[in-house]
């Protein structure tokens, strides 16, 4: 999938990650960004159609998806994360409000455009969906969480045309990881990785050096090939149906 000509649509898109995927994918020739923010966003480049949304709220869902005209490629980029020790499950809830219902509810809402174009999901997680970072847990559950959604839609989308992406994101040097002293990818070099990774259709995106030394193991694990193996299940009952 080329991303010229196409329509985008990024969430959590006026910083950090975000932000840096609306750049990059302007500078690859998209046809329409939508940038989803919380709230009013303005962006010079006449191709950018900023729209008001908090992921968690059903109305303004609904309000951005009556705005897009077509889509080809939704990127689930917002999220949440901050410090917990499980002890308040408020904390939890909060991580799976944002990381996975709000990101299930947004595909599901813009699935029937995507369905139309034939195009793809690029649902943006964490290496900590592979292993708890016990120092923010309740995230690490929401992004696990995520992941397994991404993975399940895979499979059910396939026979619509519609590509699931998971972004498997070591530490990058924004907001929400800047407490963290370790070494940290810049969000540019992560946006043209994601970019990379849909045009050459990885189910997998590691999009910087500490998720990257994780990648070949992964794709030719034992889990890798029981997601494909489990898959089979719903593309059989497919054909039987």
């Amino acid at each position: 999938m080329s991303i010229a000509d196409k329509a985008v649509l990024v969430t959590g898109a006026n910083r950090g990650i975000g932000q840096a995927v609306v750049e990059e994918a302007l500078r690859r020739g998209a046809r329409r960004v939508y940038a989803a923010t919380r709230r009013p966003f303005a962006h010079p480049d006449g191709r950018v159609t900023p729209l008001i949304l908090d992921v968690t709220n059903a109305g303004q869902i609904q309000a951005a998806l009556e705005s897009v005209e077509s889509l080809d490629i939704l990127i689930n980029n917002a999220g949440l994360a901050f410090f917990d020790d499980l002890s308040e499950r408020a904390a939890l809830e909060a991580h799976l409000a944002v990381n996975l219902y709000a990101t299930y509810e947004v595909t599901q809402a813009f699935l029937p455009l995507l369905t139309r174009s034939r195009g793809a999901i690029v649902n943006v997680l964490s290496v900590a969906a592979f292993a708890a970072l016990p120092i923010v847990p309740a995230y690490s559950i929401s992004k696990a969480a995520a992941f397994s959604l991404s993975q399940s839609l895979r499979a059910f989308l396939a026979g619509r045309g519609v590509r699931v992406h998971a972004v498997l994101a070591g530490p990058v040097d924004t907001e929400m990881s800047r407490d963290f002293p370790v070494p940290k990818a810049s969000p540019e070099s992560v946006a043209r990785a994601i970019f990379d990774g849909v045009v050459n259709g990885d189910e997998e995106i590691f999009p910087d050096a500490m998720s990257a030394s994780v990648a070949d193991s992964w794709r030719t694990g034992a889990v890798k090939a029981l997601e494909r193996q489990f898959a089979a299940f719903v593309a059989a009952e497919a054909v039987a149906s």
